[in-house]
């Protein structure tokens, strides 16, 4: 009995030694597998935009963010450089190197001068000649002739230093419209710019690169997709966003522009945002119900916050030259108008533009255009442009 017991017992430890053996190690099992992650949600909305988006909106957004992978911005200055600085004159020097060329307003303008000890009273005439073909208009060259003949008289006027000089601060005094020429005040909290002007101006990419600009020095803000009729500009004031690190308030395709101003300045004062840049539709300046609009539009912004909007920049394309006065005029007979920006500058050799346009409207210039990256919008200053466009030690010697 006992001899059947033990080996009973063998048997099965036989048996259990064998099923063990047999078996995998569970230290060298393989992982297990993980299951297949479920879909992807889509993003919520931001405030103000449509409820839903199709498959093309979304594939168009897609690829417009892939082609504007902008690199890191950098942090804020500490304190921020005056315009003047060498590197900025230099600067502003080579964007308006069209104006500066032999055929430019500047090399023509200097041509009068270079190496003459002396010039004849008849320069006045040259100078006027030049003013004019350079669009600068006849109302404002009249009053640089005037002033010259005032200031200078006898044998002053026909030394080229003394011409020279009167003529560059004559320049100055025209562009600094009595020193309220420059970037914009944060007057309130938030400061909501409204940006207008005429199709191809180039308003959308002006406010990307001021998001740039105002988000470098540590400004939060809120862009408004004001242009409802053009998905493209939506879409550009999305990269943007993205590039930047702001809230972009859109609407549906043909909504009402005034209405996503309102929502902008709403969701702006809800996270605390310092800035409101509210782009518009491009409007055709003889186009009277296009222009009762721009009205309504910024009604809708004093609703949403009494005072707004605190800036109406108008952007004009300087290379349209008179045209851009005649634009001009129409928008400031429409909006009360608090400044302008000129773009494109480096695509005309007429850089005196500005001052027929800044003389006749009586409007400060806040920031030039010179080039397509966003450091090439630059903060104004009546002193260090003219001095990029007139500047040579040499130019009357």
């Amino acid at each position: 009995m006992e001899i059947g017991l033990i080996v009973g017992l063998l048997v099965v430890a036989a048996i259990f030694f064998f099923l063990k053996q047999g078996s995998p190690k569970q230290l060298d099992a393989p992982p297990p597998i993980a299951s297949e992650p479920p879909p992807p949600i889509a993003s919520t909305p931001s405030r103000g935009e449509a409820k839903s988006t199709s498959a093309e909106e979304r594939a168009a957004d897609d690829a417009a963010t892939e082609e504007a992978v902008a690199p890191e911005l950098p942090p804020p200055p500490a304190s921020k450089p005056a315009l003047t600085a060498p590197q900025d004159i230099q600067s502003l020097r080579k964007g308006l190197a069209r104006s500066r060329t032999d055929d430019g307003f500047f090399g023509k303008l200097k041509s009068l001068f270079t190496g003459k000890t002396e010039i004849d009273a008849s320069i006045a005439e040259d100078i006027e000649e030049l003013l004019l073909a350079s669009d600068v208009g006849v109302p404002t060259t009249e009053k640089i002739l005037e002033k010259v003949r005032s200031e200078l008289s006898g044998d002053a006027l026909v030394d080229p230093a003394r011409v020279w000089s009167t003529l560059r601060d004559i320049a100055t005094n025209i562009l600094e419209i009595d020193g309220t020429a420059g970037a914009f005040a944060l007057s309130a909290e938030p400061t909501v710019v409204l940006l207008v002007g005429v199709n191809g101006a180039g308003k959308t990419t002006t406010i990307g690169k001021l998001a740039t600009k105002l988000s470098a020095e540590g400004h939060n803000l809120v862009l408004a997709a004001g242009d409802t009729f053009r998905a493209a500009a939506v879409q550009q004031l999305k990269v943007w966003g993205k590039r930047v690190g702001c809230e972009v308030v859109r609407g549906k395709d043909g909504a009402d522009p005034g209405s996503v101003i309102f929502d902008a300045v709403d969701k702006a004062k809800e996270i605390g945002a310092a800035v409101v840049l509210a782009d518009t539709a491009g409007r055709l300046h003889t186009k009277a119900n296009l222009m009762t609009e721009m009205e309504k539009i910024a009604r809708s912004a004093d609703k949403a916050m009494t005072g707004a909007p605190h800036e109406i920049l108008l952007v004009i394309d300087a290379t349209n030259g008179q045209n851009a006065l005649a634009q001009a005029k129409e928008f400031q007979n429409t909006l009360p108008l608090t400044g302008l920006v000129l773009t494109k500058l480096d695509g005309t050799a007429k850089g005196g533009v500005v001052l027929g346009i800044c003389d006749e409207l009586q409007l400060p210039v806040r920031f030039v255009g010179l080039g397509e990256r966003p450091d090439d919008l630059h903060e104004f200053s009546a002193d260090a442009f003219v001095e990029a466009l007139l500047g040579d030690e040499n130019a009357a010697s």
